[in-house]
């Protein structure tokens, strides 16, 4: 039996304590959007896009009964071909930022007879051109990701919230 002196000591209450916000803590999914982390401390991270960058122009150039030479030459050659499903294309685009996927898409096509039989997929931006016009207010500066507060404002505000 422990002796009633020791149960409490502050030493445990403190361990207790430590362990209850770490727990906390661990079932915040959201955490890093209020607190900042190292990413927010000079470590640089590289933007990513991956996959096929499919617009809502390509897509609509799509009929039934395209050939597979023709879907290739409008969409491109698709990111996954199944060895096991020979009659679908699967298209998918992934953008990273600063270690955060902001943007992830799919889009498959099915042939059935060697002939466009149908595709589905998420919505598809516009167009390339305002792929480009949004790509041009990014790198001019006039972006929302491009803060022209110092890090200490930011810091501020994220207490402020």
């Amino acid at each position: 039996m422990i002796p009633p002196s020791s149960r409490h000591s502050p030493r445990h209450l403190g361990v207790a304590a430590l362990a209850a916000i770490a727990l906390l803590c661990a079932g915040c999914t959201t955490i890093d959007t209020y607190l900042p982390t190292l990413r927010s401390y000079g470590v640089y991270m590289l933007d990513i896009n991956q996959g096929n960058y499919l617009s809502q122009d390509m897509v609509d150039k799509l009929k039934v009964g395209q050939t597979r030479v023709q879907v290739r030459q409008l969409l491109g050659t698709p990111l996954v071909v199944s060895l096991f499903r020979d009659n679908r294309w699967d298209y998918v685009y992934e953008f990273t930022r600063q270690g955060r996927t902001l943007e992830h898409r799919t889009f498959t096509v099915y042939f059935v007879d060697e002939k466009l039989a149908r595709w589905e997929g998420d919505e598809m931006p516009a167009s390339i051109a305002e792929l480009n016009k949004s790509a041009a207010a990014i790198t001019s500066g006039e972006g929302a990701w491009s803060d022209p507060r110092s890090w200490w404002e930011q810091l501020l505000d994220v207490f402020k919230k």
